[in-house]
């Protein structure tokens, strides 16, 4: 079947990537000389895929430039807050057809995108040891029939999906009839789809692992691309490494921390051994000796 159009969901805060996230949206980090949703974009345009949608939220403002450079259209997401990723695929409900989803945040090495598809997928990598991500079973026919939290020896969701009209049509009956009930408000789309695997047809896309990546941290970034250890590109921690007459480099194992209403409210960090808070707020950096 021929694909209609692309919906990048960008609506995320990205707390795990703090600080930068806290600067802007994770989307719009450069990586390897690229902006991570300008290189899907053109991965996408390079397919034959020409009606791109973005869905934002947090910092939409930032994003308004690719309307004029790619010639995308923005749909605005305001419960990106208070909802999660079900909340992005309602408001695109109305273009979704036979669609590619996509997380603005993945970053692909070659180019996954066709523009005629076989049949419903989610793109999946082989663990071949253990890993906490969603790993995914199929049956004799390639269907996925459960995913579960953590395991080993098993292809594991990472990535892009695309939805069959009919797929499409299915789902988003289920979430019309379910978008108001109070727990499905935290669901991610992909916890719905799992609770209603029975009817919700859709197969494993395997890919190596080198084809996809995902990067939750800032720690993970510098993994893949060596020039974040000596440069962040965050205002923050330059200030925060001239503060304590250290590199940029010597940050490490940076974690969020979160207040009462779950945004992000600062983060931990370490630097040649010692171990520091710092809060947005008031910029202090606090030893947590």
């Amino acid at each position: 079947m021929l694909v209609d159009n692309a919906v990048i969901m960008a609506a995320g805060t990205s707390s795990r990537f703090a600080p930068l996230s806290y600067e802007m949206p994770k989307a719009l980090i450069e990586v390897k000389g690229e902006v991570l949703i300008e290189r899907q974009i053109k991965q996408l345009q390079a397919s034959g895929i020409k009606e791109i949608y973005i869905v934002t939220g947090y910092m939409a403002e930032q994003f308004d430039y690719l309307k004029d450079e790619f010639g995308v259209c923005l749909i605005h997401n305001p419960f990106y807050l208070s909802r999660n990723n079900n909340s992005s695929i309602w408001m695109a409900r109305n273009v979704i057809k036979n669609t590619y989803i996509c997380s603005a945040d993945n970053y692909f090495s070659i180019n996954p995108f066709e523009k005629e598809v076989g049949d419903a997928y989610y793109a999946g990598v082989f663990a071949e040891g253990h890993t906490d991500e969603w790993c995914m079973q199929e049956d004799s026919d390639g269907n996925i029939i459960s995913v579960h939290v953590g395991g080993e020896k098993s292809w594991y969701m990472l990535g892009h999906t695309f939805w069959s009209e009919s797929f499409s049509r299915q789902f988003l009956k289920i979430l019309e009839q379910e978008y108001d009930f109070p727990e499905t408000a935290d669901k991610l789309w992909e916890q719905l789809f799992i609770e209603h695997l029975d009817v919700l047809k859709m197969k494993i896309k395997k890919y190596a692992s080198s084809d996809i990546y995902e990067f939750d941290t800032l720690d993970e970034l510098r993994e893949f691309d060596e020039s974040y250890k000596s440069n962040s590109r965050s205002l923050i921690l330059k200030d925060v490494a001239n503060r304590l007459l250290v590199t940029e480099a010597n940050i490490t194992g940076i974690k969020t921390i979160k207040g009462n209403d779950t945004a992000a409210i600062g983060f931990e960090f370490s630097a040649l051994g010692n171990r520091y808070t710092y809060y947005y707020d008031s910029k202090e950096i606090l030893s947590m000796k």
